[in-house]
């Protein structure tokens, strides 16, 4: 008989961050289901103010009570802000949690993406626990490449060396990518013994054809019989700005009184309208609204094509993009930068949306055009059968149970 685990997962974001809901969330239920029973998984989130939980009405006890089906436990700090005390509330943190550590008899520290693994590194360092790195894509550089740091700045040289430090500690390493492996050997200097791949997966039963076109939502918000672009995400940092206006733009001017924009996120509407009035863009096209992670599918499903809007840095090529996953299951083609993770090639090899070269007016056209073509000479369903199967290929949560199972059971 097994003996229980206790798992410390350790991430840096909010518990109400889509990138807990999505990205974290599914996979700790996937590895509670290889764990033996009495298993107990410790969830570390860094709460920000954006994404408060209401203590008052009870939505704290909800959460805590629906995690606890699944064995699952939330230790909350405070998000570390920038100023004097932060040095000292990180310590204490530490102390904190190094005490969690023997007294909850943890016997796996397993992190998400580089500044967990940094939280991780240290605690596995100390209470010489074996350390799991999930989600493994760069961090560091990604911040040079959106001019978020300097190469000199103190952050930038402490994360980076944080980043190697884990790296050479973790027992396994999951990649979202396979290029991440020689990034590491590249960068870190690194070699793994045990590494693994897995994508950003998604729920293929949240994401299917029961959400493509709500005829309700349809009608809400004016979208009957028009041509859809849909982008859930947000603008600035390591995504395009008023390149996506422009091209919303030639979309527009492509087919006039047919085509909407339905954007998926919590920017203020004046700069939407800011952005939309730089390059001319009729901002009575776009429905801009922020929608609960349960309810994205209906909202996703109403497109007739995404956007992946990266800036096409070069870390980019090493990370997964979990819209994507999302697009692909309800049957969107997508227009995507290129040099994006796997998904650039990926959607250029089966045709299922265009890969801009560069960002250009002309090729901005090519890739409407091509949208045209596409959702033209083909029905909704015929294109969704199209590119369904390629996210029950490459974004299926089997690939990850795979992996835990091989690490845990």
């Amino acid at each position: 008989m097994r003996k229980p685990v206790n798992i410390l997962v350790a991430t840096y974001w909010s518990y109400k961050d889509p990138l807990i809901q999505t990205y974290t969330l599914p996979y700790l239920k996937q590895i509670k289901q290889v764990v033996p029973d009495e298993s107990r998984i410790y969830l570390l989130t860094f709460e920000q103010d954006k994404f408060k939980i209401n203590i008052e009405n009870g939505e704290l006890d909800r959460i805590e009570d629906e995690l606890s089906k699944h064995n699952i436990s939330l230790i909350r700090f405070n998000y570390l802000k920038r100023g004097a005390m932060v040095y000292f509330k990180l310590a204490w943190n530490f102390i904190y949690l190094i005490f969690f550590c023997f007294s909850r008899k943890i016997t796996h520290i397993h992190t998400w993406c580089m500044p967990g693994g940094a939280i991780g590194y240290v605690l596995s360092l100390i209470t010489r626990k074996p350390l799991i790195l999930d989600s493994y894509e760069p961090h560091a550089e990604i911040m040079l490449e959106s001019d978020t740091w300097k190469r000199n700045d103190l952050s930038f040289k402490l994360l980076f060396k944080l980043e190697a430090l884990q790296s050479k500690r973790a027992s396994h390493v999951i990649g979202t990518t396979k290029a991440m492996e020689h990034y590491a050997k590249e960068k870190y200097r690194v070699e793994f013994t045990e590494f693994h791949v897995k994508p950003a997966c998604i729920d293929l039963e949240k994401f299917s054809n029961q959400n493509v076109k709500n005829k309700n939502l349809l009608e809400q918000l004016n979208l009957v019989d028009k041509i859809v672009a849909v982008y859930a995400g947000k603008f600035g940092d390591s995504y395009l700005e008023s390149e996506v206006f422009e091209l919303f733009k030639i979309a527009h001017e492509h087919w006039g009184e047919r085509f909407r924009v339905l954007l998926l996120n919590n920017h203020e509407d004046s700069y939407i309208k800011k952005m939309a009035g730089s390059v001319g863009l009729d901002f009575r096209i776009i429905t801009k609204m922020y929608v609960d992670h349960h309810k994205i599918p209906d909202y996703i499903g109403l497109g007739d094509f995404g956007l992946t809007p990266f800036v096409p840095v070069p870390s980019k090529r090493y990370g997964t993009p979990i819209k994507d996953g999302e697009y692909w299951a309800l049957g969107l083609p997508v227009i995507i930068t290129k040099d994006i993770s796997d998904d650039s090639d990926i959607i250029a090899s089966h045709k299922i949306g265009y890969v801009l070269q560069d960002l250009t007016v002309q090729e901005y056209k090519k890739a409407i055009s091509f949208i045209d073509t596409l959702i033209s000479q083909n029905s909704r369903p015929e294109i969704y059968d199209l590119i369904r199967p390629i996210a029950e290929k490459y974004r299926n949560y089997y690939i990850a149970d795979a992996i835990y199972k091989k690490i845990y059971a």
